[in-house]
């Protein structure tokens, strides 16, 4: 879905006593309206679509209330200002948008930003509680969470939220909260802020840390300020409601396109989006080979040869191959990087290696330019773990750098907030409950505790709304409910081995892993080969069917080919595939599917070939936990 032009209405209403000024911008479609309330001490906003109440009026302000705000219409805007701030409102028809600028010529501090969002009624919503906190300390978290499913009013009052967070409007409509375009300022967390309203949260700025955390790989805040941000000029993140008549159309509603930042490079030609043979999964634990499989150089061989024949573009060389304080010192010396770069080279296969934020900050400039020149493609950053104004400002420092050294970034422990607009060499983001989680999963009665194919189709809905996800997908041992059990050394998923492979789809990520280890892949060289054809970019996208927690049916465009795809949660179900987007004539598609065992050894798929053609319809059943990949050319 695409923004369109803006028809905005102005109007002043004048009331008794101090004089109110209301303003109204409605969305080409005339189904998204806002009104801004401007009164002499407060600026609020509330928005409708159609005949749905989404917000009821709800405040706006920053370092305490907007005073003397008055309204004009620019091109495609309203915007409400004073002699400080400047607010702009946008409405297109699918989301209602607002951003606060700083008007002051000298650079600011903020105390507080007020964002508020009041829902009419006590509406069932999808909440992403922070948990697992670093250190003990409220604001260091990963930005990996489940979706807890439950009314406004049973909201845990203490407890933060990130977003995007979702709420369930009247005739099945979806209200989704998100920011985007937080560059040199915090986060937006969301908490409680009444029965059945919200308000926004920030990350005080810090002002002490220590090393701590998970391994010691965080740095964790010991003191924060009394204010969120310093130093603010010009623009701040844009704050947004999402509002959807179908879940579908979450699917292909891409906001980082549409209120991210500008592009910082003129020359994004040396960005190679791909596949990844990955090792931390699978712990290196490679079979049927005449050498000790680990971090070692024979190791990383196979999985560059591994990568080289079945047409993946890198391997990654994760936590080990370097010290916890350093990238250039006291390596680990059973890891030849010197002979591997040249050797990967000549395959046509990149290596990128691992770093946490902490260690990755010491000297980025001197060891990023290093280790571009050695060959190295890429750094993968994790354990960021923050997104005060530190942090944020910290990432994309972290960007430019890698950038002026053609190296690719994949940022783990972060939300992304449209940076990678700006710098579409960092090409992944974690802040994802992904596979790496069935390691250490736990059964409680007769299952897992976690109901994770019920999470696998609601993070195309929400998370994958603000940016791509380092899901780390393709495992190769799969599991009923009935059988799961986590094993870290010997890992599963959850849900069918047709569940797994239809994630290359349905997820977005430019840099897409194969989790799962090098020998696993070549046992089960059928589903290798189809994982292979997908590309990790892609051209078009559409949602054709779905519901948030429950199932998702998608379709994305590479050239003249159509890659199609659907997930379902623990319920069995049987869907149609609308095939309409395909051009006309006949169409030759390959198939992978759920086999008619798979509901009992979640192993079971078919792999077959039919011919489609455009307006064709298909009937297809998905297991429990099951899924369905289409490659039509």
């Amino acid at each position: 879905m695409k923004p369109k032009a803006l028809l905005l209405i102005l109007f002043t209403t004048l009331t008794t006593g101090a004089v109110a000024k209301d303003y109204t911008v409605i969305s080409p479609n005339g189904q998204l309206v806002i009104t801004i309330h401007a009164d002499q001490q407060w600026l609020k906003w509330e928005v409708k679509h159609g005949a749905t109440e989404v917000l009821s009026p709800s405040e706006i302000g920053l370092n305490g209330a907007f005073q003397k705000m008055n309204g004009k219409v620019t091109k495609n805007t309203a915007v409400i200002s004073n002699r400080q701030y400047r607010v702009e409102f946008r409405a297109d028809n699918d989301a209602a948008a607002y951003r606060i600028h700083v008007l002051d010529k000298n650079a600011v501090t903020i105390q507080n930003e007020t964002a508020e969002f009041n829902f009419a009624d006590d509406y069932n919503a999808f909440i992403p509680y922070v948990n697992d906190n670093r250190g003990g300390e409220r604001y260091c978290f990963s930005f990996e969470s489940y979706y807890d499913e439950q009314p406004l009013s049973k909201m845990f009052a203490d407890s933060l939220a990130i977003n995007p967070l979702a709420v369930r409007l009247p005739q099945g409509k979806l209200a989704v909260i998100a920011d985007m375009g937080a560059i040199d300022y915090p986060g937006m967390f969301l908490v409680k802020n009444g029965t059945h309203e919200l308000k926004a949260a920030f990350a005080p700025y810090p002002t002490a840390e220590e090393i701590g955390g998970f391994s010691r790989l965080n740095l964790v805040p010991t003191a924060r300020a009394n204010y969120i941000a310093k130093d603010v000029k010009g623009a701040l993140p844009w704050r947004i409601v999402l509002v959807t008549e179908q879940d579908k159309q979450l699917l292909a509603a891409n906001l980082p396109q549409r209120y991210g930042p500008q592009c910082q490079l003129t020359d994004t030609s040396w960005i190679r989006p791909g596949k990844v043979a990955w090792d931390w999964w699978n712990a290196t634990m490679l079979t049927g080979v005449p050498f000790r499989a680990g971090m070692n150089t024979d190791t990383y061989r196979y999985y560059i040869d591994f990568a080289a024949k079945n047409h993946l573009e890198y391997i990654i060389i994760d936590e080990g191959w370097s010290t916890d304080e350093s990238l250039r010192s006291e390596l680990n010396p059973d890891i030849d990087l010197l002979s591997l770069l040249p050797y990967a080279e000549k395959k046509g296969v990149g290596i990128i290696l691992w770093s946490s934020w902490r260690n990755c900050i010491h000297h980025t400039e001197d060891d990023f330019k290093y280790y571009a020149s050695l060959g190295v493609k890429g750094f993968k950053v994790d354990f960021f773990d923050r997104d005060d104004q530190v942090v944020m400002r910290s990432a994309w420092q972290i960007a430019d750098c890698a950038a002026r050294n053609h190296l690719l970034l994949d940022f783990h422990g972060y939300r992304p907030t449209g940076i990678q607009v700006a710098y579409p060499n960092i090409v992944n983001f974690e802040g994802v409950k992904g596979l790496e989680n069935s390691k250490w999963e736990p059964r409680v009665g007769d299952g897992p505790l976690h109901d994770q194919p019920r999470y696998d189709v609601s993070i195309p809905y929400l998370r994958q709304l603000v940016g791509p996800l380092d899901y780390t997908p393709g495992a190769m041992t799969n599991a009923t409910r009935a059988e799961f059990f986590g094993n870290n050394d010997h890992p599963m998923s959850q849900g069918t081995r047709a569940h797994q492979v239809a994630m290359y789809i349905l997820f977005d990520a430019p840099l897409q892993m194969l989790a799962d280890a090098p020998t696993k892949y070549e046992r089960e060289q059928p589903t290798t080969d189809f994982i292979s054809q997908i590309p990790t970019v892609f051209d078009e996208v559409i949602g054709i069917d779905g519901q948030l927690g429950e199932y998702a049916v998608i379709a994305k465009r590479k050239g003249m080919t159509w890659y199609v795809a659907a997930m379902t949660n623990w319920t069995a179900r049987d869907i149609t595939i609308d095939l309409s987007m395909l051009s006309e004539g006949s169409h030759q598609a390959e198939v992978f599917a759920d086999g008619v065992n798979a509901d009992r050894d979640a192993n079971d798929y078919t792999k077959t070939t039919q011919t489609v053609k455009q307006g064709d319809t298909l009937k297809v059943h998905l297991a429990p936990g099951g899924g369905f990949s289409m490659i039509i050319r």
